[in-house]
């Protein structure tokens, strides 16, 4: 019984974390819209919470040699998943790939997944609760 919901708690736990994780990547694709060259990253969601099964941290991924890595973290991963390029919609002069249309659309989207996940989490706990309660 008790592994049953430690299980399902680590899959929640999973996904919150992939998904602040996803949420930085286009907060910061969001950030450096005007930057010349920059390229637009994302996450494939389901391949990274398939593989963060066996793995319980999500860890930062640095994109400068400068910048400090988490602990154990493997550069241009999140989750066991790669790092992905999101291909351009319309090109521009500058290089940049970020579209805000579509990153304004994927950071809504991945804000109210990561609403859902919590209240699901809730209401877990909140079961839980009344079973044992009576």
């Amino acid at each position: 019984m008790i592994d049953k919901l430690d299980g399902t708690f680590r899959f929640f736990q999973d996904a919150a974390n992939l998904r602040a994780h996803r949420q930085q990547l286009i907060a910061s694709n969001i950030a450096n819209a005007d930057t010349p060259n920059f390229k637009a990253r994302d996450i494939n969601f389901k391949d990274a919470l398939e593989n963060a099964n066996g793995n319980r941290v999500v860890k930062l991924v640095t994109s400068a040699p400068n910048h400090i890595a988490s602990p154990g973290s493997v550069s241009g991963t999140a989750g066991g998943a790669p790092l992905l390029y999101r291909s351009a919609v319309q090109g521009s002069v500058d290089g940049n790939t970020v579209d805000m249309d579509v990153e304004r659309s994927q950071f809504a989207d991945n804000s109210i997944h990561y609403e859902a996940n919590l209240t699901f989490i809730s209401d877990q706990i909140k079961i839980m609760r009344a079973a044992i309660q009576g």
